[in-house]
């Protein structure tokens, strides 16, 4: 099984152009024919390309540097040099392409389904260009211009429309499996979401896509765990959903974990809207329960169990509602 690779630097090379040539016509009875010298081939571009069925970087990890192809050398009888290929990177869906030296975003492929990043080297003329009535028989030709290189840091974006956040066994690879079409690996112990997983939960025609993350602990700012370095893939989502596990000791105190490390981070996540959801309803205390709901009065606060399914039902609605501004009431 390919690792997930979501981020990857290296050396991108357009191709230089091809040469002009610098060539007679050489007939029967045409004993001093004029220049026939063909251009030089374009050199190839490099394109990075949107593909729904890449999902990581891996194809691309360990390798240096890649190179569009050189553009042909022109020859004899006017005949131009071949283009050089294009080098086409497939990347998935919300990969974003970076300057390395100096940090420019230069291609989203959330907005873009294809971009050039760099044009190749354009081919030299052959002399047939120079011929003037002064200068007939030029013996000079255009050399192709070069390419151009750039360090490159691509990486990956997830595109989801909710953002699902929690601290390591709330429940959070669970819930997205059994609202979604997501089959993450699931189990009782932390750190079981080791990479981010995308699923989709469906109602009618409507979809939520939902982004899980592995579980933010306290010190992930600090580089602590594995959730922080997956925040960027919730940065493009339109809200988070954070999921609480209902049967800590302090599970109001789990949200404000929560809520310094997203601050921490930054980037803007801590001021997008959010979801307060209790899990594992059906084993936590009761007045634990009323005491979650009752301190965040300005939130919107559900409490579910996944084990049960109790609640699952509103909590979709409410995401519906939240992303498309529909719940139970839908278009026909």
């Amino acid at each position: 099984m390919a690792s997930f690779v979501d981020e990857v630097t290296l050396t991108l090379e357009s191709g230089h152009g091809g040469a002009g040539a610098v060539s007679f016509r050489r007939e029967k009875y045409v004993p001093k024919g004029g220049p026939d010298g063909g251009d030089g081939g374009d050199g190839g571009n490099v394109i990075v390309r949107r593909r729904e069925n890449v999902k990581t970087l891996s194809h691309l990890a360990g390798k240096s540097s890649l190179s569009a192809q050189r553009g042909r050398s022109g020859s004899g009888r006017n005949r131009h040099g071949a283009d050089g290929r294009d080098l086409v990177l497939d990347l998935p869906p919300g990969s974003v392409v970076y300057d390395a030296d100096t940090a420019e975003s230069l291609a989203d492929l959330a907005e873009q389904s294809s971009y050039v990043l760099l044009h190749g080297g354009r081919g030299g003329k052959g002399n047939t260009h120079f011929a003037t009535s002064t200068h007939q028989t030029p013996r000079f030709a255009q050399e192709g211009l070069p390419g151009r290189r750039l360090r490159a840091r691509i990486e990956i974006r997830l595109v989801a429309d909710v953002g699902l956040v929690g601290l390591p066994n709330a429940g959070k690879s669970s819930l997205l499996s059994a609202v979604s079409n997501a089959r993450p690996r699931v189990g009782s112990y932390p750190f079981t979401t080791t990479v981010p997983n995308l699923g989709v939960y469906r109602k009618d025609r409507l979809d939520v896509v939902i982004a899980d993350i592995p579980g933010i602990i306290e010190g992930a700012a600090e580089g602590h765990g594995l959730g922080l370095r997956f925040l960027k893939h919730i940065s493009r989502t339109a809200g988070l959903l954070y999921l609480i596990d209902l049967s800590n000791p302090d599970p109001v105190s789990d949200v404000h974990t929560l809520e310094r490390e997203i601050s921490a981070y930054g980037g803007g996540l801590e001021s997008k809207p959010r979801l307060l959801v209790g899990n594992k309803l059906d084993i936590a205390d009761p007045e634990r329960v009323a005491a979650f709901r009752d301190a965040f009065p300005t939130d919107t606060v559900l409490t579910i169990s996944v084990a049960t399914h109790q609640g699952l039902r509103s909590l979709g609605d409410t995401l519906l509602e939240a992303v498309h501004g529909t719940g139970n009431e839908r278009d026909t």
